[in-house]
């Protein structure tokens, strides 16, 4: 066994150089190690890319964020995912992800936006939020929906705008719902997407 005080310095460069080129063309396509502004070159970030790019076919739409630029609407820890995206309903399909937690778990903007909706009463969501993202949309309308919200948490009004991780209002039990929760939806050109799997394909 070649101990590593036994390897010249030339030998050990050559051998780091293949190996890193090994990882490169056996775990992923190149378009694949590129994402944005963020190149993955170690195991961990190429298997990260590889479940953000599986994601990204899950939801039906391509992975379009930069590192940082679309966070979870809520902290580790703070919740528990119930009822996600597709879920029966009487007479209906759930149109988003389910995020259950104590009343008044803060909430907060999944990415930089505009609030185009904010009220005490919408609909069967009860207190509601909605979240235009232009910086995100590209050729498309990306929009994001928090409902069941606390009455009076709401923390922005519609016409202002928001950062990705700012306060937007706190969890509640608000319209048509059977417990406590966050209800996070994501549209696409004004169609619903699965919104776990946009964030697992956009959130780094």
């Amino acid at each position: 066994m070649v101990r590593a005080t036994d390897a010249k310095p030339a030998t050990s460069a050559a051998a780091d150089i293949r190996a890193q080129s090994f990882t490169a063309a056996n775990g992923v396509l190149p378009d694949v190690q590129v994402h944005g502004t963020f190149t993955a070159t170690t195991p961990s970030e190429l298997s990260a890319m590889q479940a953000a790019t599986a994601a990204a076919q899950r939801s039906g739409v391509a992975s379009i964020a930069k590192p940082g630029q679309v966070i979870y609407p809520m902290a580790a820890g703070s919740y528990t995912l119930t009822d996600g995206f597709g879920a029966a309903r009487t007479g209906r399909s759930h149109m988003g992800q389910d995020f259950a937690a104590p009343i008044g778990t803060p909430i907060y903007a999944a990415a930089d936006g505009c609030v185009t909706l904010s009220s005490e009463s919408y609909q069967g969501y009860g207190v509601t939020v909605e979240i235009s993202h232009p910086a995100l949309s590209g050729s498309n309308a990306v929009s994001t929906l928090y409902g069941h919200m606390t009455y009076g948490s709401r923390a922005v009004q519609a016409g202002e705008c928001v950062t990705a991780g700012q306060f937007i209002g706190r969890v509640g039990d608000t319209g048509w719902t059977v417990g406590s929760c966050l209800h996070f939806e994501v549209h696409i050109n004004d169609s619903a997407i699965d919104p776990l799997a946009w964030l697992e394909s956009n959130v780094f």
